[in-house]
């Protein structure tokens, strides 16, 4: 995978942006900013306003050079080419969805009227419907997709569990969309069922797929 600047140009303004808005929260921050907020968006820990200024940002370039150099190394970088439009959008909407969280607790802790309970729900939900409807087109790699022993071992069985794990990237995310507008007992369930079907259900999938494989 060369390295293209033009192509790298939206991530880079995000991380651009995040330090710019990173050095703004933290100039205008109190000592003590909200960290965390519960299922119903009432705060529930406090740190410095260091962390919470400067820690997605720091993330965010973490996550940039990963996504920028572990490709390199996988042993199947040669596959990459193959997908590399939807590589690029996975890791710009990750990056973008992160940055527009960070916005919204740190304008929170300005004072701003954020219901923080509806916005990182719809933010993650919306990420996983869009990654699950493109999670048909990733090819055999090490670095992201559902990678099992199955998946790993036949490229057919790679290509039918991300097609149902599409599926369920889908159904998931509408869930944790509409989960702030559901009784608190209900929208905890559906967010724990929610991660029993993306990882013991594609899990269980590709090991199904991959039997019936072989005894055909």
């Amino acid at each position: 995978m060369k390295y293209e600047l033009k192509k790298e140009l939206f991530s880079l303004l995000i991380l651009g942006l995040a330090w710019a808005a990173g050095w703004y929260f933290y100039q205008h921050f109190p000592a003590t900013v909200v960290t965390h907020w519960n299922f119903n968006g009432t705060p529930d820990a406090w740190g410095s306003k260091s962390t919470n200024a400067w820690g997605i940002p720091g993330l965010l370039t973490g996550m940039y050079l990963l996504f920028t150099f572990l490709p390199q190394i996988d042993p199947r970088k040669d596959r990459y080419p193959e997908f590399l439009g939807v590589y690029r959008k996975f890791k710009n909407l990750i990056l973008l969805v992160l940055f527009v969280v960070m916005l919204a607790a740190g304008f929170y802790n300005l004072g701003y009227n954020i219901k923080i309970q509806y916005v990182v729900p719809t933010l993650v939900g919306l990420l996983l419907i869009v990654i699950g409807n493109y999670m048909g087109k990733i090819k055999p790699n090490w670095f992201m997709g559902i990678r099992t022993p199955w998946t790993m071992s036949s490229e057919n069985v790679w290509n039918k569990t991300h097609r149902v794990g599409g599926y369920a990237f889908i159904f998931y995310g509408l869930m944790i969309i509409l989960s702030p507008f559901l009784p608190k007992v209900f929208g905890l369930s559906i967010l724990l069922l929610g991660v029993a079907i993306m990882v013991i259900g594609t899990f269980g999938y590709s090991y199904w797929a991959y039997r019936k494989e072989q005894v055909s």
